[in-house]
């Protein structure tokens, strides 16, 4: 136990550093959102960017990898919009608030670091093959519901295509044919940025967490943040280990991006929409306090550490 603690602390440790920073104004509210932009727009793509280029990435298409995933991902949004309408009363953009929040994981913030710390450089790979496609599929899914038939494909391919992750994939992939002919010196500077990726991540992470806290009730929150953080990594371990044949590294890497809290993108939709901006901020909030306990059962599961 105590070894997986140690691959946790580091990481909910720097979220609470955050947390405690700007709850006793040791930092402004500026400071969160600066580091914010910087990781976004600059220092994960570059980390993105670094690993994709020099990557062994497989010829063969690892089907029962995105199947394995996208399947968790489909049950959570479903049983979140279900019962949010049935339970809770909501509709519209709400609703798809609620799907969006259990089923889009906090990678960038929390699995980044937490599975590079987990499995290394054996996971890199695994990590950002789901980490390219997870995004766009989920963003897109959300934008065609909240949208119905008025949503415009030209729109969806622009907002994709324009956002700084995306552009670190293409990037990424594009340039893996001339990776030996960049100079050095870009390279260190590429190494500088990427570097700088986990922890400034997790400490604006933690800043966010007090700006949003819980704006809204407890109930739907908690049925959002069991489902994001039991159900989507069960039903992604079930179909990994006992459906399809992967190696154990990518049948991990898969449970445990699973496993991670609610992504911050749940929000900044809402806020797009102005609608479900409080159960957005309540689900990020809440999945990301219980995931420093989840995340422990999940890295025991996986006989790591």
């Amino acid at each position: 136990m105590l070894d997986l603690f140690t691959i946790v602390f580091p990481v909910f440790g720097l979220i609470g550093i955050g947390y405690l920073a700007r709850r006793t104004g040791f930092v402004s509210e500026r400071m969160g959102e600066g580091l914010s932009e910087f990781v976004f727009t600059l220092s994960v793509p570059c980390l993105i960017f670094r690993t994709l280029v020099t990557a062994e990435i497989p010829e063969a298409q690892p089907w029962g990898y995105w199947i394995s995933y996208f399947a968790g991902v489909a049950v959570v949004w479903l049983l979140a919009t279900s019962i949010g309408k049935r339970f809770f009363g909501i509709q519209g953009v709400s609703s798809v608030v609620a799907g969006f929040a259990a089923g889009q994981a906090n990678t960038v913030f929390v699995g980044v670091p937490m599975i590079l710390k987990a499995y290394g450089d054996a996971g890199a790979v695994p990590l950002f093959l789901l980490l390219a496609v997870h995004l766009p599929v989920t963003m897109t899914l959300a934008t065609v519901l909240a949208e119905g038939r008025q949503a415009s494909p030209l729109v969806i391919l622009r907002r994709l295509a324009t956002h700084p992750i995306v552009i670190g994939i293409l990037a990424g992939s594009a340039l893996r044919p001339i990776a030996s002919a960049v100079p050095t010196p870009i390279w260190q500077i590429m190494d500088l940025l990427a570097s700088a990726a986990v922890p400034c991540a997790l400490i604006s992470m933690g800043i966010a967490l007090r700006r949003y806290g819980m704006k809204t009730g407890w109930k739907l929150p908690t049925v959002i943040s069991v489902l994001k953080l039991v159900v989507h990594p069960l039903v992604v371990l079930l179909l990994a280990t006992f459906v399809f044949q992967m190696p154990p590294v990518w049948a991990g890497v898969a449970v445990l991006f699973a496993s991670c809290p609610s992504g911050i993108n749940a929000y900044l939709f809402a806020e797009r929409y102005g609608e479900g901006v409080a159960l957005a901020s309540s689900a990020v909030t809440l999945s990301t306090v219980l995931a420093l306990g989840t995340t422990l059962v999940w890295l025991y599961v996986l006989g790591i550490g």
